[in-house]
């Protein structure tokens, strides 16, 4: 059914053109049959079997017309061959450059106007001048020029008008506040080309806001309309003699300038309707990403909130019992099951940190850490955290030092989140960095802020590892090593900085040690 109305539809074209758009001999100067015939059979076509058919039925369609209006048989077979070279070269450049065939994007565009509506008509063109100059009616160039421009038009504007009405481009373009619109500016076209049009007056750039209008409120399939609006007119017009384009011209030099006005002037709007469009899809498409993030995001937090406070209970037994055991009060112990009892004791409390850790992790993402900001006395929290890591340290502790380089150090923190922070990065720098042998806690005042460093010199970290240290549960490649840790901790102490209104970061060097910096608000 869709080949018969198809054929039915180029046969009407092509004896319109014939009939009223002849500009250059025998040559019409608009030709929309190539346009609609490439539309739906890259819509529609699916296999050889229907290419052959479509091939026919155009075949004779165009025969047909060509007839009926008078041609004379030869002109009317040549014209059809060259018609049909000009529509399958269309079809097979567009499959090859543009298999998308998706003009609501910038790339889909080019490559189809490029592809099918430039290239493909250039070999009917010049076969078709060659032909009709042998029979002395014609001159090459001449003849050339009309053919080119007139079908690359009707390709470029109703092939790219009939791919872009899709079905869900047709039901966002006929809501009632979309026809409104559409259909006043559609009005002011008409109505701006006959002011800017009329008598010798040379003012068809009024027209390019309007178009411009219709890319940015309406989208690609509109334009495509008022495209072909403006086509008509534009052609037309300078076929029956009018606009800026007659004095001292010829009727074929008329035709082409209102055709190259259309191309060069008035089809870039085109290019710009894809892009908007083709913004619009990919913002959409980040929005709903963003938005699947975020849910996923909050079921994981849901999720490590759960498992932490279910480990909660268990860990707290096994500790209470390892303690018992190792403590004598289950009954007589030997050294060796003291040891076991006391290794079960450390594992556990290692178990029961992480679960801490990750309940603080999913109520930072949650967004339910509440921070309570007063002054804070830096240097105080920098001994306090201190003496913490040289208890939890043992005999095996590197050298640590604290440096205050200028007085009122008062932050405007949490100082519980905040000692929580310094004591991970000080336990970090103990454990990364005890080749150093020595740590240094450093305070002092930069602009409206008060820095705190902690400061290691053990191996450093590479400008990659820099990138990656505050992603959760990325241990830098050390998931095998000796040292203890999940790879939580950074993570968390970013979030409970930002949350305090500050920043962290590190700069290091490898072979040099790495500095781990805070800046928190001047009290």
């Amino acid at each position: 059914m869709i080949p018969v109305l198809m054929g039915i539809a180029v046969a009407i074209l092509v004896a319109v053109a014939v009939l009223h758009t002849r500009s250059s001999g025998t040559v019409a100067g608009l030709w929309g049959a190539s346009g609609l015939a490439v539309a739906v059979w890259l819509r529609t076509s699916r296999g050889r079997r229907q290419d052959a058919m479509y091939a026919l039925v155009l075949s004779i369609s165009i025969l047909m017309a060509e007839l009926i209006v008078g041609n004379k048989p030869v002109l009317s077979l040549m014209f059809t061959a060259m018609n049909m070279l000009e529509i399958v070269t269309a079809v097979a450049l567009a499959r090859r450059f543009a298999p998308t065939m998706n003009i609501s994007t910038l790339s889909g565009a080019v490559r189809f106007l490029i592809s099918a509506a430039l290239v493909a008509p250039i070999p009917a063109a010049l076969i078709s001048a060659l032909a009709l100059s042998q029979m002395g009616s014609h001159n090459v160039v001449e003849g050339f020029q009309t053919w080119w421009f007139g079908h690359a038009l009707g390709i470029a504007v109703i092939g790219t008008l009939g791919l872009s009405l899709t079905p869900s481009t047709v039901a966002r373009l006929c809501t009632p506040q979309k026809l409104i619109e559409s259909a006043i500016l559609l009005t002011a076209i008409v109505g701006f080309f006959y002011v800017g049009f009329s008598g010798q007056t040379k003012m068809g750039f009024v027209l390019l806001p309007l178009l411009l209008t219709v890319a940015v409120r309406l989208g690609v399939a509109a334009t495509g309309v008022a495209l072909l609006v403006i086509t008509i007119m534009t052609v037309g017009s300078a076929i029956a003699g009018q606009g800026p384009y007659v004095r001292g011209l010829t009727l074929s030099e008329q035709v082409l300038m209102a055709q190259l006005l259309v191309l060069v002037g008035y089809m870039p709007t085109l290019l710009m309707a894809s892009l908007l469009e083709e913004r619009d899809r990919l913002a959409d498409r980040a929005r709903l990403g963003r938005e699947r993030a975020e849910k996923a995001s909050a079921a994981k937090s849901r999720l490590l909130a759960n498992v932490a406070h279910e480990i909660k209970s268990p860990v707290a037994g096994i500790i209470g019992i390892g303690e018992l055991w190792s403590g004598g009060g289950l009954g007589p112990t030997t050294p060796q099951q003291v040891e076991m009892a006391e290794m079960l004791v450390k594992t556990a409390r290692q178990v029961e940190a992480l679960s801490h850790d990750l309940l603080d992790v999913a109520r930072a993402e949650a967004g339910s850490v509440k921070v309570v900001l007063r002054p804070t006395d830096v240097p105080g929290l920098l001994e306090d955290v201190r003496r913490a890591c040289l208890l939890r340290a043992g005999p095996t502790a590197v050298q640590m030092d604290i440096v205050c380089e200028s007085d009122g150090l008062i932050a405007l923190a949490d100082s519980q989140r905040l000692a929580q922070v310094l004591n991970n990065l000080t336990s970090n720098a103990v454990k990364y960095g005890a080749a150093g042998g020595r740590v240094i806690l450093r305070a002092s005042r930069a602009d409206d802020n008060v820095k705190v460093e902690v400061i290691d010199f053990g191996p450093g970290l590479s400008v990659q590892k820099q990138g990656q240290l505050f992603e959760p549960f990325n241990r830098l490649g050390l998931e095998r090593s000796t040292i203890e840790g999940h790879g939580v901790g950074l993570a968390l102490a970013k979030r409970l900085i930002e949350l305090q209104g500050g920043s962290i970061g590190v700069t290091s060097t490898p072979g040099e040690g790495a500095t781990f910096w805070i800046l928190i608000p001047t009290a």
